[in-house]
């Protein structure tokens, strides 16, 4: 079974595990198939981490597929520049925020390690999908518009039709992303960062302002790490270490973990005050401690333990809400697509690629059909900061791929919610429904959902459409700041989720968000 957020990439995911493939075999092509089908959101531009369950050995691993800061890209080249604002990068879309893109080397690496097919056979359909066209999807083509319009010219011809944004139904070829798939099919992660492909990154970047090279792009490596986890409710919740900020979902199920949800009904005013106090908890930690751990010691042990999580938990008032909860001191004595897919064995991939902001930079390396991502806009100009800007680092990144197992050690699922920093909300609320509530996956996907907007001063929380209206108002006579009624193409900001469940007989069943174009597939 595949899901993801875009039927015509859940067909490809679909067509490799009927080829024999596993499912990182599947998870690829559905990435690729996603970067012509979705380039609004992801593609070989951006970035990717990956979760991947073995069932032969219950073993769970984690694939960082982040990219790094130039080698000459510093803190007071920025500021030098007058590019410093409010110890960010001013412009979100400058080539300064431009990492080496980890994707390519990503994909190359998840198959080496745990794939079954030869990567020319995986990539096959996203070719031909980008060589004969695709009708575009109804969101994407909202959200193309949007990105086109925002990027103005920074945006290549080659994501556009006439100038313009592809409407939704209207056939899209990009022959040039089609160029870049059969060049990585022939040569692998080697023809994506030296040659050709490569040189056409570092070109188009230093044209727009930026100091990336072509040594900063053949120097690049994934890294496969140890997972994190928690018990929660009996299972085991599997998230990737930082930089990624997975530990902040991990944070907020340690909290919830002390609280009885299950005796409160799912639109209890006192339940969603727990949940988004423990999130308000969770995200002071993260943005604290979520960092390269190349670059210093994060204490991540020390954060998830039991009795750092009461600590926390101990600070919620159960009738009103906190603003400006600090990040812990836990010392002894501080735009995007995910897909999924389980195969005929019980192997499982959970895994989220992205450019970041909407199509990233926009900036496309010329006859290439891809954009570069924006992801080094996450990083601090705070020097003192464990996130600040230095060279050949990764930035806190916002994307993360989410797994669960039994108290046995079996599979229960893959799952992910996209969405910049909705997505461990995301997570925590999906998880609660499944685990709490008891719901299938669509379910738990269909639910509706709150946003804390963590970027804003008190954290405003956004509500979704279709809420009671006690609810509304009980959350705001404890003090939360509160936008209720978010509708429209506005319910994107509730991120877009996938989800498969293994049943222990072997019965899969899947759920797909409805805030995407996409569906859930299986045989």
């Amino acid at each position: 079974m595949v899901a993801s957020s875009q039927p015509l990439a859940s067909q490809a995911g679909l067509s490799i595990l009927r080829q024999g493939g596993n499912a990182a075999d599947a998870v690829v092509a559905m990435a690729a198939a996603l970067n012509v089908t979705e380039p609004t959101s992801t593609g070989i531009g951006g970035d990717v981490f990956a979760l991947y369950y073995e069932a032969r050995t219950q073993r769970v691993t984690a694939l960082n597929g982040s990219g790094r800061a130039p080698a000459a890209l510093t803190i007071e080249l920025i500021t030098s520049q007058g590019l410093n604002l409010d110890y960010q990068i001013s412009d979100p879309f400058h080539a300064h925020t431009i990492t080496v893109p980890g994707a390519c080397a990503a994909w190359c690496d998840l198959i080496a390690r745990h794939g079954s097919l030869p990567l020319a056979q995986i990539l096959q359909p996203a070719i031909e999908l980008a060589e004969d066209g695709f009708p575009v999807a109804p969101l994407t083509a909202y959200f193309w518009a949007q990105g086109a319009e925002r990027l103005g010219p920074r945006l290549g011809n080659e994501l556009l039709v006439n100038g313009r944004a592809p409407r939704a139904g209207e056939l899209f070829c990009n022959p040039g992303l089609a160029r870049t798939f059969r060049a990585v099919a022939e040569g692998g992660a080697e023809a994506f960062y030296r040659g050709d492909i490569a040189r056409a990154i570092a070109a188009v970047v230093q044209r727009a302002g930026g100091v990336l090279t072509e040594a900063d792009l053949a120097a690049h490596t994934s890294t496969w790490e140890e997972p994190l986890s928690v018990s929660y409710r009996g299972h085991c919740v599997w998230e990737c270490p930082p930089n990624g900020q997975g530990l902040a979902a991990l944070l907020a199920l340690n909290i919830l973990e002390g609280f009885d949800l299950s005796a409160l009904e799912p639109l209890d005013v006192e339940r969603w005050h727990l949940l988004i106090e423990a999130l308000r908890l969770a995200f002071a930690d993260a943005r604290r401690y979520v960092a390269d751990p190349a670059f210093g010691d994060i204490p991540l042990a020390r954060l998830l333990s039991a009795g750092y999580a009461a600590q926390r938990r101990r600070l919620i008032d159960p009738q009103r809400a906190t603003l400006n909860f600090r990040h812990g001191l836990p010392f002894s004595a501080g735009g995007t697509v995910y897909c999924c897919a389980v195969d005929g064995q019980g192997n499982a991939c959970s895994f989220i690629n992205s450019n970041y902001i909407g199509f990233g930079t926009g900036l496309v390396p010329e006859g290439w059909g891809f954009t570069l991502q924006n992801r080094g806009h996450n990083f601090s100009l705070d020097p003192t900061h464990p996130n600040a800007l230095a060279p050949r680092k990764r930035p806190y990144h916002t994307i993360i791929p989410g797994l669960l197992t039994r108290a046995d050690g079996s599979l229960f699922g893959p799952f992910g919610v996209m969405g910049g920093f909705m997505q461990p909300q995301g997570h925590v609320q999906v998880v609660v429904g499944m685990l709490d509530d008891g719901l299938h996956p669509q379910a738990a996907l269909d639910r509706l959902r709150f946003c804390i907007d963590v970027e804003s001063a008190g954290g405003n929380v956004l509500l979704e459409a279709g809420l009671p209206r006690e609810l509304v108002e009980g959350l705001r006579a404890r003090g939360h700041p509160v936008t209720a009624e978010v509708g429209g193409y506005a319910r994107a900001v509730f991120g877009r989720g996938q989800i498969i469940r293994r049943e222990p007989d072997g019965v899969l069943w899947a759920g797909s968000d409805p805030r995407a174009d996409g569906c859930a597939m299986g045989f």
